[in-house]
């Protein structure tokens, strides 16, 4: 009898442990941005993909974007956040949008994903270049946001300041609705291309890319070293009937530092091994490859992620 007992109870244990096991598998949340933006429908299909090939469960949310996703990690809201590599560098180092607050260091990077132009659309046929904007109304974003210090950098190569202008501090979404109601005159949109926000905008209106180009885009690339120079290419938008060049920062995504390696390295595996099936549900897929995920980074990756590199041949920067 007691043998009998003692086996039901080793029983009972096992069957609570494959329980417990069974429902122990990750969870995680991904801040992203807007829901008019690149951010939030391409890390809906990253986060699709983690899930059914990494077995971590990922909740995508919209948010204001990459300040927001790196003060979520560190407050514990989030675990995955994406990001513009700039925006990034501020955080580590503790400068621009971060200088108040200070140097943030609770975040590690899983992989550049792929290029966020800066995009300076218009409806004014009188605005041909950065300049044109003097006097007139722009949305720069918000403040202290990503887009507020990379307009403020185009304004600056230009010969411009903020008072230049008369700035609003809009959203993409809320910047796209303020073109088509001619409340202002032009926006900085800082996102993959083609973006849903200006994507909408060029079907129903006639709006159109301003380039960020020659001198301008020199200047920005010589005092901040993570511009570069990116085309945009015709046919991207309804009307755009030639090549539109501008600069461009990033897009990242982070972990917390405190996520397993384990996880890190299954979801950076998830990624990387199925860029085929990726880009085909989101086109910004195309650009990833193992070298645009590597190059150019500011912060120290996650041990995970720099495990599954080794791998293949490539070593990155960890903190440790």
């Amino acid at each position: 009898m007691m043998k009998k007992l003692i086996c039901v109870a080793l029983c009972l244990i096992m069957a609570l442990s494959l329980v417990a096991c069974g429902g122990a598998s990750t969870k995680m949340t991904m801040g992203t941005g807007g829901t008019a933006g690149t951010y939030y429908g391409y890390g809906g299909v990253l986060g699709q993909y983690i899930k059914n090939h990494a077995g971590i469960h990922v909740t995508v949310v919209p948010t204001d974007g990459s300040k927001a996703n790196i003060q979520g990690i560190a407050a514990g809201d989030y675990q995955l956040g994406t990001v513009q590599s700039d925006v990034m560098a501020y955080a580590w180092d503790g400068t621009r949008s971060f200088e108040k607050d200070g140097k943030v260091d609770s975040f590690r990077v899983v992989a550049g994903l792929y290029a966020e132009a800066v995009q300076l659309v218009t409806m004014d046929p009188s605005i041909k270049s950065v300049a044109d904007l003097k006097g007139k109304k722009v949305s720069i974003g918000a403040p202290g946001s990503g887009v507020y210090f990379n307009a403020v950098d185009v304004l600056t190569a230009a010969g411009l300041t903020v008072s230049d202008i008369q700035a609003q501090y809009q959203s993409f979404a809320d910047s796209a609705d303020a073109l088509k109601d001619g409340k202002i005159d032009a926006a900085f949109v800082v996102a993959g291309a083609p973006t849903p926000a200006i994507t909408e905008l060029c079907i129903t209106n006639q709006a159109y890319l301003v380039p960020i180009d020659g001198d301008v885009a020199q200047k920005m690339m010589n005092d901040c070293p993570f511009y570069t120079t990116y085309t945009i290419p015709a046919g991207t938008y309804q009307g755009q009937d030639k090549d539109v060049t501008t600069v461009t920062v990033k897009a990242t995504l982070i972990v917390s530092a405190s996520a397993s390696e384990d996880d890190v390295y299954k979801l950076t595996k998830a990624i990387f091994e199925n860029i085929d099936a990726i880009s085909k549900e989101n086109s910004k897929g195309a650009e990833l490859s193992l070298e645009n995920a590597t190059a150019g980074m500011t912060a120290p990756f996650h041990k995970g992620a720099a495990k599954y590199f080794a791998e293949k041949n490539i070593t990155v920067k960890t903190a440790e």
